[in-house]
């Protein structure tokens, strides 16, 4: 049995009663996007007194991208056992059956809502409103104007999914989401409803828009701190970028003050336990402030995994604010808040319990070793392919233990003695290695028949029908945002199937969404949205049009200059299949797959 935490004097703590539960998560904050941690231009007063006010995990580390970090939060587990192991190539689907944070409060007698950044999965069963939550307003994959998002979504006034479906909302996106969330909130409030509210905001991804008096401001104080020489861009090119991703994140703290005032005016601020973290290392750390960590966000070097983590409960007895040592990690946030709450949790998790921690009559044990592993970006591959990055890999892993940091089973660094790790002492200490090297290779033991097993989209089910089917879940290839689409990336790949019911089903392929209304062959304009602009696209020599499920014979239709949809009739049997698509030219060279697929059963 692995030892997880070491048990002090118990004594009795009277418990409060059951809390609030919010939780706000940023999209590529790094640890040194906050002024309490130091930033030399950043200042975020209202995030800051939360860190003042409340238990700070010194030692928190998530994965170096958004959907595994998403997945173990949601789940207490592993990405490579909950099956959401990238961002993108088919491998950001939870695995179904899972419990769910948002199951445990919900069963626990919660209301449960969600606003902001799923990535998860975009269809049923994969969906928010799916998996435990109640009142949703959320966008599909990994930003603002991905592949499978509401067409020229630009951060402002936007097309947004909710539970009852499409709807267009006025405002800047991370004011959106901070404002459906209050309000959901107020209504709980008045109800005397306990609630647990997910607040995962897509700021500040990239594309970095933001509204021009936060750009404004920030251009100031930046040129202020260039001046007093306490910054430095480098690469220089990378300045104006970083300016207007300052700029997303103070956007960000103003709305946290504004989730703090609404707490105060519904005098419920004592009896709701606040969470705050990030779901990725900085995507711009490096450039001007690393904060004492080498990398970023992909990267398993400390600056792509530890982040920031402040929980704040004034009514549950735990203790003046203060630093918490050892390693944590984000799968245990789902069992510690279930505890405080005093609800159960699911069986088998990864994630511990920090509650008794949190309390005092606990520390997180010295001997606890963290895995972190995550597949990582297909790029170059424009076909699925075994050898593709985006399959799990032992040698894929960093493993922690105390001050040492085993990376990809080659690198060992003491962050004790190098926190930069920039010198490689697996040599010199090969006892440490051999201990780290163990674990890992009995983690991996453990994931090794299902890390990589694909999730299958669902056809046919009818809590979704018709379905939309995207090139972001085209197997181990990389087709995630509209500018691919645009620009017309020459790739093709499958999408893994589960035919929910027997029959005849349509299948519309598409290289533009329906919502645009162009021509398979056509290109488009480039667009000047609210903040920036999306770029022109491409004309295709696209003749016909090709589809086949698994190792079926397929069906080809002609394309010509004004068809802007291809629809084949099918029978297709239940269970699991693949569907392949094929735009080819007038020479019948294939070209590129449907970017978008939609498919009804009839």
């Amino acid at each position: 049995m692995r030892l997880f935490y070491i048990p002090l004097l118990i004594a009795f703590v009277a418990l409060a009663k059951q809390p609030n539960v919010i939780v706000v998560m940023t999209d590529d904050q790094g640890y040194g996007e906050l002024s309490a941690h130091g930033n030399p231009v950043l200042q975020t007063p209202h995030l800051d007194r939360l860190h003042a006010q409340g238990i700070r995990l010194h030692d928190f580390h998530v994965a170096p991208m958004c959907t595994p970090s998403r997945g173990q939060f949601l789940t207490g587990m592993d990405a490579a056992r909950n099956g959401a192991i990238n961002v993108s190539s088919g491998r950001t689907l939870l695995r179904r059956g899972l419990t769910t944070i948002a199951s445990v409060f919900r069963k626990g007698g919660y209301k449960t809502g969600l606003f902001g950044k799923w990535h998860l999965g975009d269809t049923f069963p994969y969906r928010p409103q799916d998996r435990g939550f109640q009142e949703v307003v959320w966008f599909p994959s990994s930003h603002i104007n991905s592949t499978p998002d509401f067409w020229n979504n630009d951060y402002f006034n936007d097309n947004y999914r909710t539970q009852h479906g499409l709807r267009k909302f006025k405002g800047y996106c991370t004011d959106v989401f901070f404002s459906a969330g209050i309000n959901w909130m107020k209504e709980c409030v008045k109800r005397e409803e306990r609630f647990f509210c997910f607040l995962p905001m897509n700021a500040p991804h990239w594309p970095h828009f933001v509204s021009n008096q936060y750009r404004e401001a920030m251009k100031r104080e930046f040129a202020a701190a260039e001046r007093a020489g306490r910054v430095k861009v480098s690469p220089p090119g990378k300045r104006d970028a970083l300016i207007s991703y300052l700029a997303m994140i103070k956007n960000i703290d103003d709305n946290f003050g504004r989730l703090e005032a609404f707490l105060e005016e519904s005098r419920i601020v004592d009896d709701t336990i606040v969470v705050f973290l990030t779901d990725n290392g900085s995507t711009f750390g490096p450039d001007y402030f690393p904060a004492g960590m080498r990398g970023r966000k992909t990267q398993l070097w400390e600056g792509g995994h530890r982040v920031p983590c402040f929980i704040r409960w004034k009514n549950g007895k735990l203790g003046e604010p203060r630093d918490i040592g050892g390693l944590t990690h984000v799968q245990d946030l789902l069992p510690t808040l279930a505890s405080l709450c005093e609800l159960p949790t699911p069986p088998d998790l990864d994630g511990i319990d920090l509650a008794p921690v949190f309390r005092g009559k606990a520390e997180v044990a010295d001997e606890r070793m963290l895995v972190i592993n995550y597949s990582r970006m297909p790029i170059g591959f424009e076909y699925p392919s075994p050898d593709s990055p985006s399959v799990m890999r032992r040698e894929g892993a960093g493993v922690l233990w105390k001050r040492w940091r085993l990376l990809e089973d080659k690198f060992l660094y003491d962050l004790a003695s190098d926190p930069m790790q920039r010198k490689n002492v697996i040599e010199e200490h090969p006892e440490i290695a051999a201990t780290m090297r163990a674990r890992l290779d009995e983690w991996w033991g453990s994931v090794r028949d299902q890390a990589n097993e694909p999730q299958p989209v669902v056809i046919g089910h009818p809590n979704e029908n018709p379905v939309m089917l995207t090139a972001c879940e085209w197997l181990d290839v990389f087709i995630d945002q509209q500018q691919q689409v645009r620009r017309a990336d020459l790739k093709n790949g499958w999408w893994e199937i589960d035919v929910a019911e027997e029959g005849h089903y349509d299948l519309e392929l598409r290289r533009w969404p329906r919502e645009s209304n162009l021509p398979i062959r056509a290109g488009t304009p480039a667009l000047r949205t609210t903040d920036g602009s999306f770029l022109e696209g491409k004309e295709l020599p696209i003749g016909r049009a090709r589809i086949r499920f698994g190792t079926r014979n397929g069906q080809t239709k002609p394309v010509d200059d004004n068809t802007k949809a291809v629809t084949f009739t099918v029978w297709l049997p239940k269970g699991r299949t693949r569907l392949h698509t094929w735009f080819d030219d007038d020479q019948r060279q294939a070209v590129v797959g449907a970017y978008y697929v939609y498919v009804n059963r009839k």
